[in-house]
């Protein structure tokens, strides 16, 4: 068969998603570097951190226990009441364990929450930039996405008015991430309470608030907005293990949530994956009993910004600014679109970091992706020195455009 014919073949629903840009540009660094070419991958967001140990000691005790068994479909009691209790310790979110449901990673429990709320024709309002995946789940509900887009002069981020105006009567869930992933933008909690009123005052609306990269932020004043008591039920609060735990391939996220769609989401679940690794979930439940590891991350975080902020702003015509959590920055490369290299026109970002990936063999993501084509991601969960080369080698690259 054809690609063609093999295209017509699959699903609408699958013929209609993007492919991950952030996944794309991984696998064509990878491929360079199977070449022998040193590729610096800075387009993927991973900590580049181990697991703490007493976390991984915790799963190796449950494998030699024998905890190899299917976990209730929403995760076992255990984590659960964990978790419900970090969210009244830390966020002053009033939850139990019926309230929560553990899934194989944020990706999931965000996917659960969408398929759960939306119909098709819904509009789901997202703050942009955004996290790649977020339009495609929502295409996935065949739901309408309504980009609302962040000044650069604002940190990014959407105001209070600007949600006003974008609601309709087919409004269904406001969704953001805070810190957010591409920009490192946090909400204050006088931006977010803002928010709450406007919601407030359309009963039928949801909040899907994704704090993934919570423990990755650089100032202490995180709020969530789960705790505005006006919308606590209208809230669905998502988190993980991911970022702040560096446990990507462990795969345990979970959401917060009114009991009735937590029952939603649980029920979706059982119908796709069920329950989460034993394993994995074991080795979770650890994990708040030693938060020194994750502090020591966010601290190395810390110095990585301040270091690419510094290094990124010595480029010409790039526009930066700095971040106040997670590990990316997202600066305006603009003033290079159109710019060529006598052989090469850079007509997009995207162009722009394909051909940094061939000739500085610095692997970036487009902006475009994101919500943003003025914009390229660099993530800096790298060592110093990786930073301080790719850096070196993009400074380099950019000056041959004219």
């Amino acid at each position: 068969m054809s690609v063609s014919q093999t295209y017509s073949l699959l699903s609408d629903r699958i013929n209609a998603l993007a492919e991950s840009q952030t996944l794309a540009m991984t696998k064509k660094a990878r491929e360079l570097s199977s070449q022998g070419i040193k590729v610096i991958n800075l387009s993927i967001g991973e900590p580049d951190f181990q697991t703490p140990q007493h976390i991984k000691e915790a799963a190796k005790k449950a494998i030699d226990e024998g905890n190899s068994w299917y976990t209730p479909v929403p995760g076992t009691l255990e984590l659960r009441q964990a978790i419900a209790e970090k969210l009244r310790r830390e966020n002053n979110l009033d939850w139990k364990a019926e309230n929560i449901v553990v899934s194989t990673g944020a990706k999931q429990s965000l996917a659960n929450v969408i398929l759960s709320l939306v119909n098709p024709g819904d509009e789901v309002i997202i703050f942009s930039p955004y996290w790649v995946s977020y339009s495609e789940i929502v295409k996935l509900a065949e739901g309408t996405s309504v980009i609302l887009e962040g000044s650069f002069e604002n940190g990014f981020k959407a105001t209070a008015e600007q949600l006003e105006k974008a609601i309709t009567p087919r409004t269904k869930v406001v969704m953001y991430s805070s810190p957010c992933n591409p920009t490192g933008a946090m909400f204050s909690k006088e931006e977010l309470t803002a928010i709450a009123e406007v919601v407030a005052r359309h009963e039928n609306i949801f909040v899907l608030a994704d704090e993934i990269y919570e423990y990755i932020r650089f100032k202490e004043d995180f709020f969530s907005i789960g705790s505005i008591p006006s919308i606590k039920d209208r809230v669905i609060t998502v988190n993980g293990y991911s970022k702040g735990f560096a446990m990507t391939g462990w795969r345990v996220g979970y959401i917060a949530a009114a009991k009735w769609i937590a029952d939603a989401c649980d029920k979706i679940q059982g119908q796709v994956t069920s329950g989460t690794s034993s394993i994995s979930q074991k080795a979770a439940l650890v994990a708040y009993q030693d938060m020194a590891p994750t502090r020591a991350m966010a601290e190395a975080y810390l110095r990585r910004r301040d270091l690419v902020v510094k290094l990124v702003s010595e480029i010409p015509g790039v526009k930066t600014y700095v971040p106040d959590g997670a590990f990316y920055l997202f600066p305006d490369i603009s003033a290079y679109l159109g710019k060529t290299d006598g052989t090469t026109t850079i007509h997009t970002a995207e162009d722009l970091c394909m051909w940094l990936l061939n000739n500085a063999h610095v692997s970036v993501v487009t902006g475009e992706a994101f919500g943003d084509p003025n914009c390229i991601r660099i993530s800096f969960a790298a060592s110093d020195e990786n930073l301080k080369e790719a850096v070196r080698r993009m400074k380099e690259a950019f000056a041959k455009l004219y």
